[in-house]
């Protein structure tokens, strides 16, 4: 699919605005350019939101929560399901796009649009599922309940590596609670927001939703974001991005008593035991390693396996990873794509340098590639490292496709290796023993919000609590 078809689709050819309420408006902020770093070609202008762009679409949220609140929740749960029917329809061009401005392959950008459709599904469910609970009262002939009611408009803040698929995690659940959504996404990957807002657009006219209800304003920290967590007409900010934003942000939020749902970095590691199925682990550390080019908050950064499997382990990993077709992600045969721009490229090849300067020794890969499409900058071999417990390094997220390989002696060793690291969102084992998986489980065991045995540690699931602990920031989306 070429990208003229891709953009004519979506009616994406020309300047476009960066503010929906339902309706496009009339920005007055900055002119944003989407660079595809597959090869570094402009895809789009986008014309960007300013502080006064921004009050309008907060007053129309505002406005359209009092009438949204009232619809009841198993007719809003109906709009979400035609939601989903139409993301259907525009699955593989929406995927293609998704490729093309984030540079993840194709498999992997059609696969977060079915995540979008599977949560709209589950949204329909829950729709019909707001329950609360009745209780006997110590007063003579009261009746005491609680029940949930609606919050007001929320505010989605989200990342490039999964540019739709996290807004619909958290959009499709609060539209079906009766609350009003307003989208701020990543500056790198306006045009698959702009996409997914004309897709809603015509279920939204068509069901005769009030503009406000559901929002998209692109524009920079400073207009955009800084008004949106400052903002007490936003009782619930939900961000995915870096530690140090989430940070900023909790505490901005936190000080107006607001409510964060914040999923931050992952530093995820994998425990391979003696008894470990190690043709298992290979493909699951490969999945999970070099998936969206190491750039997914569940990539997998460290394997802290048994010292007497760590040559073998590591022989089969290189191996492996020699093998990796690495290029155009639109391609079909390709595995795996570039990083997101040429700053990702320079904070990978940074961290490899300090990683050797801390007594590291890297096992293959890392290099830029140059030459033919590599000539964006942008397109890196994954790497393969050796590392001991305690380089400051490897206890930090790297956005990047780096894997350290670390060697344990004796399981307790293996669980202090795996929680010494400030980040706490994904991890497994890999065994076959019963005991070893349970403990690993158990409070004992890892410290992160999500545990998987003989599976990796990258993904998530509809419907189950997506998050992490420590400074992952203790939000759980659905």
């Amino acid at each position: 699919m070429q990208m003229k078809n891709i953009l004519e689709k979506f009616d994406l050819i020309g300047n476009q605005s960066g503010v929906s309420t339902g309706d496009w408006l009339t920005c007055r902020g900055e002119m944003l350019n989407s660079i595809s770093p597959i090869d570094n070609q402009l895809i789009g202008n986008i014309r960007t939101a300013n502080r006064e762009d921004y009050e309008d679409v907060i007053q129309k949220a505002e406005t359209a929560f009092t009438e949204w609140q009232m619809v009841p929740a198993p007719k809003r749960g109906e709009i979400v399901r035609q939601m989903g029917l139409a993301l259907r329809e525009y699955k593989a061009e929406l995927g293609a796009l998704v490729t093309l401005e984030m540079g993840k392959i194709k498999a992997e950008g059609e696969g977060e649009v079915q995540e979008m459709i599977d949560i709209c599904d589950f949204a329909v469910g829950q729709s019909r599922m707001l329950y609360g609970l009745t209780m006997h009262s110590e007063r003579p002939g009261h009746r005491m309940y609680e029940q949930w009611h609606p919050l007001g408009p929320v505010g989605v803040i989200t990342a490039f590596n999964f540019p739709v698929a996290v807004w619909a995690w958290n959009a499709m659940i609060a539209l079906i609670a009766g609350n009003t959504v307003i989208w701020k996404p990543s500056s790198k990957t306006p045009l698959t927001a702009i996409a997914t807002m004309k897709i809603m657009e015509s279920v939204l006219k068509k069901n005769k939703v009030p503009a406000g209800v559901l929002n998209l304003v692109i524009g920079n920290r400073e207009q955009v974001g800084e008004s949106m967590i400052n903002d007490r007409r936003l009782p619930l900010i939900s961000a995915t991005g870096s530690v140090p934003m989430g940070r900023h942000i909790g505490q901005t939020v936190a000080a107006r008593l607001g409510k964060t749902i914040l999923e931050l970095g992952g530093n995820n590691g994998i425990v391979v035991t003696p008894e470990a199925d190690l043709d298992l682990v290979t493909r699951a550390i490969l999945f999970g390693a070099i998936g969206t080019a190491g750039q997914r908050c569940t990539t997998t950064r460290r394997i802290i396996v048994e010292d007497k499997r760590f040559d073998e382990l590591s022989e089969r990993l290189i191996a492996a990873y020699k093998q990796v077709p690495i290029g155009n992600p639109l391609d079909d045969n390709i595995l795996m794509g570039p990083l997101v721009d040429r700053e990702a490229v320079q904070t990978m090849q940074k961290a490899l340098e300090r990683f050797k300067t801390e007594g590291g020794f890297p096992l293959y890969g890392g290099e830029v590639l140059t030459g033919g499409i590599y000539e964006s900058g942008t397109y890196v071999t994954p790497c393969i490292c050796a590392a001991k417990p305690g380089i400051p390094i490897v206890s930090e997220e790297t956005f990047a496709p780096i894997l350290y390989l670390i060697a344990y002696k004796g399981l307790d060793q293996a669980i202090e290796i795996h929680n010494q690291v400030p980040q706490g969102l994904s991890s497994a084992i890999f065994t076959q023993n019963l005991t070893e998986a349970e403990s690993f489980l158990s409070h004992q065991g890892s410290d992160c919000g999500i545990a998987n045995v003989n599976i990796g540690t990258s993904g998530a699931e509809i419907g189950g609590a997506f998050g992490g602990e420590k400074e992952t920031g203790g939000g759980r989306e659905s």
